[in-house]
């Protein structure tokens, strides 16, 4: 099974509302769709966030990449082996990103087939708390969802009052868990830590910078509560080093890094008994739909369920996905690409 044909897709769509991140305000995002043909027939996708400002790369960069870099070391190359595709781009250096999306369609191509239910978690975006509160307790009742994910940073008074208020809101069945997105010093994070896991959060995610050093193991080890470990976290090498540190937990991010490497980071997990969450590179309903699917091959304990945000968008390029009681049910048919709206959102139109 050889590459025959290969095409680079990007669309925006629109948010439900304004969404805060921690780099940036949008009420839109924009993707990129890779699609590719064997010379069997075969088709695979693949969907990633273009973000410049977070991704490090535009719509005309990427295709460069594609272009000019990555699917040249594909010409030849067995698609179906995954260890032939890994090893194309053993010597390309950066990019990672791109050589995600590409590795992920490659992984469509094979495809596993089936419909599967994968517990998610919703992420609840900066706001105020009452806001934030309100819309933990809508999601709850619309989807079931039975873990949220509370996006802190706005300070560490605010983050106390979000929790104190989502719990009113939710109730104590409800799991919690706060990504900070590195917000706070390094300096005084112990007593964040506390104080957030004393709320009644049951993991903290990237509180501050965090890398495999003496200071992780020291916060790891006085924390009641696993440190899950996000943006540090993008090979098996940056995996291996933080669970010599202690690391409990670390975040899998398949449309950022690869599900080759992603279920590379999982065997270490596994075998050193840690726990891993899979987070959102993906988004849109199609991005969840392809993305998710590595659930099934993960080894390890999910310390917090994969991150869902779909049901935030106003449109899709895909078929609508059900989510009940708390659980993304993954369409089971090959051909998800809705063509029709690519064409309406696309970037270029």
């Amino acid at each position: 099974m050889k590459l025959a044909e290969w095409s680079v897709h990007f669309y925006r769509l629109p948010y439900r509302r304004a969404v805060t991140w921690a780099y940036a305000a949008e009420s839109e995002s924009d993707y990129a769709l890779l699609h590719l043909v064997a010379d069997n027939g075969a088709v695979g996708v693949a969907e990633g966030v273009v973000k410049p400002t977070r991704t490090g790369y535009s719509p005309r960069s990427l295709t460069a990449a594609l272009e000019d870099v990555l699917l040249p070391r594909l010409q030849g190359v067995e698609l179906g082996s995954e260890s032939d595709v890994h090893r194309a781009f053993a010597w390309v250096d950066g990019n990672l990103a791109g050589r995600a999306l590409v590795e992920n369609a490659c992984w469509a191509l094979r495809g596993a087939r089936g419909s599967t239910d994968v517990a998610v978690t919703w992420i609840v975006t900066r706001q105020p708390p009452a806001q934030m509160a309100a819309e933990a307790a809508d999601m709850c009742a619309r989807y079931g969802f039975r873990s949220l994910k509370l996006k802190g940073g706005q300070g560490v008074a605010t983050d106390l009052r979000v929790i104190a208020e989502v719990r009113a809101a939710v109730g104590a069945q409800i799991e919690l868990s706060m990504d900070a997105n590195r917000a706070y010093p390094t300096a005084g994070i112990e007593s964040y830590v506390r104080a957030i896991a004393d709320a009644g959060v049951r993991v903290v995610e990237d509180p501050c910078e965090l890398a495999p050093d003496s200071a992780f193991e020291h916060l790891q080890r006085q924390s009641a509560v696993p440190l899950l470990v996000d943006f540090a976290n993008t090979s098996r090498q940056d995996a291996a080093l933080f669970l010599d540190r202690g690391a409990r937990a670390l975040m899998i991010k398949p449309g950022r890094i690869g599900i080759s490497e992603a279920r590379e980071i999982d065997a270490l997990c596994a075998a050193r008994g840690a726990s891993v969450s899979l987070g959102m590179w993906y988004e849109s309903a199609l991005g969840a739909a392809l993305t998710l699917r590595a659930a099934a091959m993960l080894k390890s304990r999910v310390i917090v369920p994969a991150e869902c945000f779909f049901p935030m968008l106003a449109e899709q390029v895909t078929s609508p996905l059900k989510i009940e009681h708390g659980a993304l049910r993954l369409p089971d048919e090959p051909n998800l690409v809705d063509w029709d709206a690519v064409k309406r959102f696309s970037l270029a139109a």
